[in-house]
C-alpha cells in the first residue's frame, strides 16, 4: 500500500523542514520526503493550503481506564486523541488499580494493541498505589514497557522517598513526569488565590502550592541525576525556575497546557466547573509569563492535561466537581490561535513543542518525517475558522471552558503507522 501525500506544508525540526514537500508512504514507512514527487500510489492525499506535519505527542493525558470506565475508555481517548492530531499519548498512572506495576504496564500495552488507534507509550507511578509510603516497582515497569514516571495528581510528599525513586528512574533511564503541589499548602482550595475566589467566596490555591514543589524537585534532579519534566505549569514563576535549571545544565524540561496559556482567573464569570483544573486559571501575569517562555524556548512542550469527567460530576458547584478539563481535541485550534496567530510562535516552533520535543523529552524514536520513520502525520488547515462544539468530540468527557468559541486552526487528517485514522467528515476507524 502507497500513499503519496502532496502540496503541502512540510514542517518538521527533526529535519530541519519547512515548506512545500511530497511524502511518499509505503505501509508504515515513509520512503521519500522530496519536491515534486510523480511516484504512483494508492492514495493520493492534495494538502495543498496544509500543514503537513509529524504526529502530535502529548506527554500528560489521563484515560481513566481501569476503573473509572464512565469517564473515560481507551478507546475513546484513543479516538480523541486522533480527531485531535495526537499520534502517541502518555496516560498518568492515577487509575484503579493504578498503574504500579509490570502487570498493570503489561495490561495497558495489551488495551493498546486491542482497542486503540493511536500509539500509547505507559507512564507507571512512583509509588506503590500512589500512596507516597514506598516505592513501586520500577524496574519491572521498564522491563514492560514504561518509559516514565509519574505520581500526577498529587507530588510525593515524602522527599527522602522521592529521591530514591529518582536515583532508580535514573538509572533506568527513564523520566520524571512531576506534578507540583504541596499538599500541606493546597487545603480546600479550588481556584486561584485572588479576586475571583474572593467573589465566589471560594477557598484559594496560591501560586506557592506549586513553585515551592517546582524548586524541591529540581534540585532533587540535580542530586539524582535524573531527566525531570514539569507538567502543567501555570506560574511566572514557574518559568523562572525552569530558566534557572537550564542555566545550570540540568536534564529540566517543562510543559505548558492550552487552557494555561489562553485564560486567566478573570474569564470565570459564574460558578462554572468547567473552568475547575488544577493547577487553576492563574492571573494575566502569569499567562504572559508562561507565552514569554514558550516563546522564548524555556518552556518545551504544549501538552493538553486531558482530564475527562461525567457530565453530572462537572454540572456541580466549582467546590465539589472534580478538578479537569478535556484537551484533545482542542489543544491545535488553541495553540494556532493563541500562539501562532498571536505572534509568540513560528509554526515551525509550534511543531517542536507539540511533537519533536515530547519525543526527545521521551526517547522515543518518533516526532520526525525523516526517511526511514514510522508514518505517524498530522495534516492541518491553518487558517480554518471554526467553533468548538463539545458534543461532537469522541472523547466521553464533554467539559471544556472552550465550548462555543471561535478559534482558527483545524486538524483535517491523522495517520498512524501508515493508517489513516481520522480524516474530518468521516467516522473514526
Amino acid at each position: 500500500m502507497r500513499i503519496l501525500i502532496k502540496n503541502g506544508r512540510v514542517i518538521d525540526p527533526a529535519t530541519k523542514k519547512d515548506g512545500r514537500y511530497d511524502i511518499l508512504i509505503e505501509n508504515e514507512t515513509i520512503i521519500k520526503v522530496e519536491p515534486n514527487l510523480m511516484d504512483e500510489a494508492d492514495n493520493v492525499i492534495d494538502a495543498e493550503g496544509l500543514f503537513v506535519m509529524p504526529g502530535f505527542i502529548d506527554l500528560h493525558v489521563h484515560l481513566r481506564e481501569p476503573g473509572f470506565e464512565y469517564k473515560e475508555t481507551i478507546e475513546t481517548g484513543a479516538k480523541a486523541a486522533a480527531r485531535g492530531g495526537y499520534t502517541t499519548i502518555c496516560p498518568m498512572p492515577n487509575t484503579n488499580p493504578c498503574i504500579d506495576s509490570k502487570e498493570m504496564v503489561e495490561f495497558l500495552m495489551k488495551k493498546e494493541k486491542e482497542e486503540s488507534i493511536v500509539h500509547i507509550v505507559p507512564v507507571g507511578a512512583v509509588t506503590d498505589g500512589q500512596k507516597g509510603i514506598k516505592l513501586a516497582d520500577i524496574k519491572g515497569m521498564k522491563q514492560a514497557g514504561a518509559k516514565a514516571l509519574s505520581e500526577d495528581g498529587k507530588s510525593v510528599m515524602d522527599t527522602s522517598l522521592y529521591f530514591q525513586g529518582m536515583k532508580l528512574a535514573a538509572g533506568e533511564d527513564m523520566v520524571i513526569l512531576a506534578h507540583c503541589e504541596d499538599k500541606h499548602l493546597v487545603g480546600n482550595g479550588v481556584l486561584n488565590q485572588g479576586k475571583k475566589a474572593e467573589e465566589l467566596c471560594l477557598e484559594g490555591i496560591s501560586n506557592a502550592v506549586e513553585d515551592i514543589i517546582a524548586a524541591r524537585d529540581i534540585f532533587l534532579a540535580k542530586a539524582s541525576g535524573v531527566k525531570l519534566h514539569l507538567c502543567h505549569c501555570s506560574t511566572e514563576d514557574s518559568v523562572r525556575l525552569v530558566k534557572m535549571a537550564k542555566e545550570m545544565g540540568l536534564l529540566v524540561s517543562a510543559e505548558v497546557c492550552p487552557h494555561h496559556f489562553t485564560l486567566t482567573e478573570d474569564d470565570i464569570f459564574e460558578d462554572d466547573s468547567n473552568y475547575k483544573m488544577n493547577p487553576p486559571l492563574r492571573t494575566k501575569t502569569d499567562r504572559e509569563a508562561l507565552k514569554i517562555g514558550l516563546r522564548d524556548g524555556i518552556m518545551d512542550v504544549i501538552a493538553t492535561d486531558h482530564a475527562p469527567h461525567s457530565l453530572e460530576e462537572k454540572e456541580k458547584s466549582i467546590k465539589d466537581a472534580p478538578f479537569g478539563i478535556v484537551g484533545l481535541e482542542t489543544a491545535f485550534a488553541l495553540t494556532m490561535s493563541e500562539l501562532v496567530k498571536g505572534g509568540y510562535l513560528t509554526p515551525y516552533e509550534m511543531v517542536e513543542k507539540m511533537s519533536y520535543n515530547p519525543a526527545r523529552i521521551l526517547g522515543i524514536n518518533k516526532g520526525s518525517l525523516a526517511v526511514g520513520k514510522m508514518a505517524d502525520i498530522t495534516i492541518a488547515d491553518p487558517d480554518r475558522t471554526y467553533v468548538i462544539d463539545s458534543s461532537q468530540f469522541a472523547s466521553k468527557g464533554k467539559n471544556t471552558p472552550f465550548h462555543n468559541r471561535e478559534v482558527t486552526g483545524k486538524v483535517v487528517m491523522t495517520m498512524v503507522s501508515g493508517t489513516v485514522v481520522y480524516k474530518e467528515g468521516q467516522n473514526l476507524i
